[in-house]
C-alpha cells in the first residue's frame, strides 16, 4: 500500500504561480508512473499531467499545456507540479496518483493522496 501526501496548495492571484509536491509516506516511489488530477466543486476529477517513472515521458491536458510542468526527483522521492500563469478556472483540489503506467484516466491509478486545495482569485 502506498500512501501519498500532497503539499504546496494555497491561495494565489490570477497570473501567479504555485508548486505542488507529492511524496509517498513511509516508503519510496518504486517504479510508479505518477499523475496529477484535479477536481473542482460539482465537477468530475480531470487529468492534469502525468510522468513516467524515469521521467522520460510527460503528458499534459490541453488546458494546462505551456503553463504547468510536471517533474520528479526519484532521489528525493518527490513529484512536482509547477503551475504558472494561474487562472481562476484552475481552482480545484489537486490530487496525485501512482500507477503502473502513465494514463489520462484516473481509474488507471492505484494509489492517491488526500489532495491539496488550490484557489486562484481574479
Amino acid at each position: 500500500q502506498v500512501q501519498l501526501v500532497e503539499s504546496g496548495g494555497g491561495l494565489v492571484q490570477a497570473g501567479g504561480s504555485l508548486r505542488l509536491s507529492c511524496a509517498p509516506s513511509g516508503r519510496t516511489f518504486g517504479r510508479y508512473a505518477m499523475g496529477w488530477f484535479r477536481q473542482a466543486p460539482g465537477k468530475e476529477r480531470e487529468f492534469v499531467a502525468s510522468i513516467s517513472w524515469l521521467g522520460r515521458s510527460t503528458y499534459y491536458a490541453d488546458s494546462v499545456k505551456g503553463r504547468f510542468t510536471i517533474s520528479r526527483d526519484n532521489a528525493k522521492n518527490t513529484v512536482y507540479l509547477q503551475m504558472n500563469s494561474l487562472r481562476p478556472e484552475d481552482t480545484a483540489v489537486y490530487y496525485c496518483g501512482a500507477g503502473s503506467r502513465t494514463s489520462t484516466g484516473y481509474e488507471e491509478y492505484d494509489y492517491w493522496g488526500q489532495g491539496t486545495q488550490v484557489t486562484v482569485s481574479s
